[in-house]
């Protein structure tokens, strides 16, 4: 062994020697590769003699990589030497019949590599030196050609991996000379091979059969699909004895012919050539060749589509196609290893070739359905996961439903063809499942999603009249009562369904009834699981919007069996995990639902008052009793009692969704002294616990909903609340608080006035502390909730000012507790209009200062309300906001925002222009246009389109006018 054996040795067994040692062996191997020329001598020269396996992988690695990167380093004389002894190892030299198939996979890439760059200039004839001489070749020759072909196409020649334009162009340099001079002894080898190996030993003739199947895509297909090569390859899919490795080769092979590109009339006579048909009367075989019965079926549909209206040929393939078509469906049902989703399309493109099926078809479309609903199933493996549900169960519905979108398609393709079919099909399963002690969880509820899904493809003329079957499915929906009724995922696709099928009963009042107690028994409201409870009260809402003036009659019955249920809400611990984790639909949507039905005008004003009562009396006593008992506390915000008051007030703006203003301060006035009363009630919890967050947002909640049906009889309530709300906020806070401002604004105009001057010092200087010039945080971490919550603030606030000018509530600013203001509001606005980012922020800054000039500016030289405004508007809004801003490049033309702010921009000139006439445009022209170096005819030009009457002519100009300073920024002014 000499000393680069030995560090080869010390190479590849790292554990062998310390680190210092072994970098020295790798340093010495890579000197060792210095020389090309000696290096190719050195390797050939080891590969002969050396019966080290480590060593003569390193050989064999260092001449493909010299072949790959160092090719053309190689001197020109030692390339035949190469070449000869590669095919020597390869051949009548090879490497022993020992040696380990991963030194022969080596060697296979090494003589790929050369070819791919040799073949066929600079070395002509490798496959034909190297393809064995069945049957006088021995199996090791077999087996390194197969290799060699298999490296080839890994390498070079398959279009399964992403290659270079240099890798592409090599790879139809290689197809077409092996097309030209040895495709077809290579044809005849793997013939050859097969069918003298296939029973001595299936290994090798599994491998010559894998690279047949690589090379059929681009060889010419009647050097296989003949009658030489077909029989041979069906022989060994379909005799028993055949291993598994063999069959699935040759299956691979007769995928590989099926899957040929070709014309559809070529095609078509390739698939009835093939007879896959023989193998469908086996279940065992159809599941083994599930991939190749798809294809072979996606093959035929094909042909059918695309051979239009060619009458023959296209009956034919779809003979072929429906012959395939129950092994389809039965590989869908029995073979878990195939792609699901590429037989879901497949039958999906099958079906939407159809117009008016046969009756074969109807036939299939059953089955179709029948696959559908068998892929839809839990498993029931977890039924007792999906009832509770626990992390395990709520991961197998996610999952299930990403597997059900596709069938689902399926399923809609279906409903559009054959809708009666699918009617008789649902009959059929309700008819089963209704009655059956034995159907099982997952049974029904595929059942029933089938049901809802049919749903989504009905129009609404079919769904209200119960076109065909439905007017006998809905009535057996209604009234349906499932042995496993109890299991939360039954319950909740029912309830689910009967809400989809609503605006039937809309039409067809006698099943009222059956509609109700489907929501209100144990199999809705009253259920055993939580989860389906809340969402039968959320559908139940649901259903009461649609049919309240319907349900009428039935007040009195509804509300007697949600008494239990109204209690419970306001009873129940609400700090468990169980409660608490129930999001949006916690059962309040029982109390809106009762809101609304109450709130009907076709229930009598006694009738009205006393129902209302029944529900408000208890809600405000038990707000009382909780506010005695909690008066000597300090209450923390997840408290019991604090969670208790917070379900209080939610459930009392559930309610209060079903009436309106007009009803209440209206024809019906004893509705609105309860409620006033109640929201008094209401406003205690404020009082004694103003700085509890949770219960704040609920309280401000509430009062959205009493500004909007009280009406103006809520003023006396609004100073005391809207002092407690304004008691340490956060920015957050600040923000809720403004939106109910803006709500009271927007409502009552300028009757909010006084009550404006009031608060508006409060809110003012709370607003400016929070948003003071250093309250924005910057750096790396600026991108935080903190900062989201400060910028959402400040867009609240100038919809406030807004929301104050276009009210006529300007006057406020005035007031001498509001005056004090003034000069910030001013100076927030103008930053604001110039500078911000946001282009819709900086148009309600702009139209707020229009507003407050004609607000507060008489025409011309009269005398105005605000002392100094008229000399601030024109010397530094039309300036800096008018002109500036706008030559800044970040004012882009193109982005439709910053066209609408323009459009303001130009509005406020001409209100300035008509407002303030000559000093406007003296100061504007004369020191304005001048500082951005405007020339003179311009400016004469854009005093006249001032004076003019058609705002988009000025508009127009005033953009041109823009972007013609933008091209001769050739002044001091620095754009900013």
């Amino acid at each position: 062994m000499d000393d680069l054996e030995k560090a080869i040795l010390l190479v590849y067994e790292p554990g062998a020697a310390d680190p210092g040692l072994r970098a020295q062996a790798m340093a010495f191997c890579e000197q060792a590769k210095s020389d090309p020329s000696a290096l190719l001598r050195l390797c050939l020269d080891r590969l002969h003699r050396s019966p080290l396996v480590p060593v003569q992988f390193w050989c064999l690695q260092a001449l493909h990589d010299a072949i790959l990167l160092r090719y053309r380093s190689l001197p020109l004389a030692d390339l035949p030497l190469l070449r000869s002894s590669l095919l020597s190892l390869a051949s009548d030299h090879p490497l022993l019949p020992s040696s380990s198939p991963f030194l022969r996979n080596k060697l296979a890439q090494a003589i790929a590599a050369l070819i791919r760059i040799e073949y066929p200039a600079l070395w002509p004839s490798p496959f034909l030196q190297l393809v064995p001489r069945l049957p006088s070749a021995d199996s090791l020759a077999v087996d390194m050609f197969a290799r060699l072909l298999a490296a080839l196409d890994d390498d070079l020649l398959s279009q399964d991996y992403p290659r270079s334009p240099d890798e592409a162009a090599a790879a139809s340099r290689v197809k077409d000379s092996m097309r030209l001079q040895c495709v077809p002894q290579i044809a005849r080898h793997w013939f050859d091979a097969v069918s003298l190996y296939h029973s001595s030993d299936p290994h090798l003739a599994a491998a010559a059969l894998d690279t047949m199947r690589r090379y059929v895509p681009w060889i010419d297909i009647t050097l296989v699909a003949n009658d030489a090569f077909i029989p041979l390859l069906f022989d060994l899919i379909l005799a028993p004895a055949s291993p598994e490795q063999l069959r699935s080769a040759a299956a691979g092979c007769v995928l590989a012919i099926v899957s040929k590109r070709m014309e559809p009339h070529s095609k078509l006579a390739l698939l009835r050539s093939l007879r896959v048909s023989r193998v469908f009367a086996d279940p065992d075989l159809v599941v083994k060749l599930a991939t190749l019965i798809t294809r072979y079926a996606s093959e035929a549909l094909e042909c059918y589509k695309r051979l239009g209206s060619e009458g023959i040929e296209r009956s034919s393939s779809l003979e072929l196609l429906e012959e395939a078509l129950p092994s389809v469906l039965y590989v869908m049902q029995n073979c878990d290893e195939v792609d699901s989703g590429n037989v879901v399309d497949f039958l999906s493109d099958y079906v939407s070739t159809m117009k008016s099926p046969s009756q074969t078809q109807v036939v299939y479309l059953g089955q179709i359905l029948e696959v559908i609903r068998v892929q839809i199933c839990y498993d029931p493996t977890y039924r007792s996961n999906l009832d509770i549900p626990d992390k395990i169960g709520r991961e197998e519905e996610d999952q299930m439903g990403e597997r059900r979108k596709e069938l689902f398609t399926l399923f809609r393709s279906v409903c559009r063809v054959a809708p009666d079919a699918v009617q008789l099909f649902i009959r059929n399963l309700l008819v089963n499942s209704i009655p059956s002690l034995e159907m099982n969880v997952e049974e029904v509820e595929a059942t029933l999603t089938l049901f809802y899904r049919y749903g989504e493809t009905v129009s609404e003329e079919v769904m209200r009249t119960g076109g065909g079957l439905l007017r006998e499915l809905i009535p057996m929906l209604l009234s349906a009562r499932f042995s496993c009724h109890s299991h939360r995922v039954v319950a909740l696709v029912y309830l689910e369904t009967v809400t989809r099928y609503m605006k039937f009963v809309h039409e067809n009042v006698q099943y009222i009834p059956h509609l109700l107690a489907a929501f209100l028994d144990e199999r809705g409201i009253h259920h055993q699981n939580l989860n389906v409870s809340q969402r039968a009260s959320y559908l139940f809402m649901r259903a009461v919007k649609l049919l309240k003036a319907k349900f009428v009659p039935f007040l009195d019955k509804i509300l007697q069996s949600l008494e239990d249920t109204v209690a419970r809400f306001t009873s129940v611990d609400w700090t468990s995990k169980e409660l608490k984790c129930s999001g949006s639909e916690d059962g309040s949507q029982t109390f809106e639902a009762i809101g609304l039905l109450i709130g009907v005008e076709d229930v009598s004003p006694e009738k009205q008052s006393e129902y209302l009562a029944a529900l408000l009396n208890p809600l405000c006593q038990k707000i009382k009793a909780l506010l005695l008992d909690a008066k000597a506390q300090v209450l923390e915000e997840s408290s019991a009692k604090v969670v208790m008051l917070q379900q209080i007030i939610v459930a009392l703006n559930a309610l209060s969704k079903g009436f309106n203003e007009r009803l209440v301060s209206g024809s019906r006035p004893a509705i609105g002294i309860m409620f006033k009363q109640t929201l008094e009630v209401v406003l205690q919890i404020l009082v004694m616990f103003p700085n509890i967050k949770p219960l704040r947002n609920k309280i401000t909640s509430f009062l959205h909903r009493m500004v909007d049906i009280l009406g103006v009889s809520i003023f006396p309530c609004l100073p005391m609340a809207l002092k407690r709300l304004l008691v340490e906020n956060e920015p957050k806070d600040m923000v809720d608080f403004i939106v109910l401002i803006n709500q009271l604004i927007c409502k009552f105009n300028t009757s909010m006035g006084c009550l404006l001057e009031m608060i508006f010092p409060a809110i003012a200087s709370r607003l400016f502390a929070i948003l003071s010039s250093d309250a924005f945080p910057s750096g790396s971490g600026a991108n935080t909730e903190e900062l989201r919550e400060l910028q959402e603030l400040q867009q609240t606030l100038y919809t406030f000012l807004h929301v104050m000018a276009t009210h006529d509530l300007s006057s406020v600013f005035l007031a001498p507790s509001c005056k004090g203001y003034l000069d910030t509001v001013m100076h927030l606005l103008l930053l604001a209009s110039c500078s911000h980012k946001d282009m819709l922020l900086r148009k309600l800054c702009v139209q707020i200062f229009v507003k407050l000039i004609k607000d507060w500016c008489s025409n011309f030289s009269g005398e105005d309300k605000v002392p100094g405004f008229r000399r601030f508007i024109i010397e530094k809004f039309a300036t800096e906001c008018c002109l500036y801003s706008v030559l800044d490049k970040s004012f882009d033309f193109r982005d439709a925002n910053t066209l609408v702010l323009f459009g303001e921009i130009v509005l406020a000139q001409k209100v300035m222009y008509e407002k303030f006439g000559d000093d406007f445009i003296i100061h504007f022209l004369s020191k304005g246009l001048p500082a951005v170096h405007c020339p003179r005819d311009l400016a004469e030009q854009y005093y006249q389109k001032l004076q003019g009457h058609d705002i988009k002519t000025l508009k127009s100009f005033c953009q041109s006018l823009i972007e013609n300073l933008r091209q001769h920024q050739n002044g001091s002014l620095v754009f900013r």
